[in-house]
């Protein structure tokens, strides 16, 4: 049964289907942040990190992962100190390269420093795979990206460079997949990070999230391999994302997963699969964790389709008493995470991280 795939549901109630400009990244835009006059220059450098999380996984995803690294003006020369690092995570279909020239690095951080952030290292891991994006969940098909970013790339960042190695200097923040990451991780690995910042998160809601007229069924159970969903759409590929991270299946060759519809009908035990992965799910289980942390922030564009879900995350958070920054700020999904970037999270972080960090 070949079913349209024209904004399937399921990818709306994800979240997902509302970043349409990340279906063709070269169309991407996204504001300036405002140039700083008299910024410093920083440092940016690109390294592999291998990830023993990610070796083994059945679609193929290489364990030794891109990253790009920037450094503060001041690291090459001030070779006592060290400092705080932030983990920045992207968003579905695209990496690390274009993640950073959406939020307009260098001149967003040298901005940020220019006007009186601390100086701190940033990391950009690249997380995307077979079928453009790990969901930074752990999953046998895909690899355990959820260890590697909460383990590996911690270990290989704190060895290579001079950091404050300790949970109070270490932050976490990601945009629309990368905040569903920041959510996930940030409460099953509280232990590794002093703040999070979710950047209109995505995926947080436990509501339906697949419809039958949401997937050309035929052409994705008929795919050869993993490989072969280069020529899928954006929002086929979503799907399959989805599905590797979630409902994995070792014995399903050659996709080694899950697909949440069969003969055009919801397979109710592969829905619970995915509601169990949504944060708004699983949040009640991990209030103690997120009572650690010295800072959390949460915000979404007064446009985003996401708006609703990121609205319920902060009352949930509420409700518990649990302390946060919550804002709701005019824009889009896209349009002004490199403005926010500069002007709202690094100086987040530079207030929350280096008050407990030190030297």
């Amino acid at each position: 049964m070949a079913l349209r795939l024209s904004q399937p549901r399921w990818l709306i109630a994800a979240g997902l289907a509302l970043l349409p400009l990340h279906a063709a990244p070269a169309q991407m835009a996204t504001q300036a942040p405002a140039v700083v006059p008299g910024a410093k220059p920083v440092t940016i450098e690109r390294i592999k990190v291998h990830s023993p999380a990610i070796e083994g996984n059945l679609e193929g995803n290489s364990p030794d992962r891109d990253v790009i690294v920037v450094l503060p003006p001041d690291y090459a020369r001030d070779k006592a100190r060290r400092y705080p690092v932030v983990y920045a995570l992207h968003g579905y279909s695209i990496g690390a390269d274009q993640w950073t020239k959406e939020i307009h690095v260098p001149s967003s951080i040298e901005g940020a420093f220019a006007r009186g952030v601390p100086p701190m290292i940033l990391v950009f891991p690249d997380s995307r795979t077979m079928h453009n994006g790990s969901m930074y969940s752990s999953s046998q098909t895909v690899g355990d990206f959820e260890r590697f970013i909460s383990h590996d790339l911690i270990a290989a960042i704190d060895a290579r460079y001079r950091t404050i190695a300790r949970r109070e200097a270490r932050g976490l923040v990601g945009h629309s997949m990368g905040g569903y990451g920041t959510s996930r991780i940030g409460m099953k690995h509280a232990d590794m990070y002093g703040a999070i910042y979710m950047m209109s998160p995505c995926c947080l809601s436990p509501r339906m999230m697949a419809r039958p007229e949401g997937t050309d069924e035929t052409l994705l159970t008929g795919l050869a391999s993993p490989k072969e969903s280069e020529k899928l759409n954006w929002g086929q590929r979503a799907m399959l994302a989805a599905s590797a991270a979630w409902s994995p299946d070792p014995k399903n060759p050659p996709l080694y997963l899950d697909l949440p519809v069969k003969d055009g009908k919801v397979r109710d035990d592969v829905m619970a699969k995915w509601l169990a992965n949504t944060p708004l799910a699983f949040v009640d289980q991990y209030i103690t964790p997120l009572r650690s942390y010295r800072a959390i922030a949460l915000d979404v564009g007064s446009q985003d389709g996401l708006k609703a879900d990121a609205q319920a995350l902060h009352d949930t958070l509420d409700r518990y008493g649990i302390a946060h920054r919550f804002e709701i700020y005019e824009g889009d999904h896209v349009n002004r995470i490199g403005v926010r970037f500069q002007d709202k999270v690094l100086p987040f972080f530079g207030e929350m991280l280096t008050a407990k960090g030190g030297r």
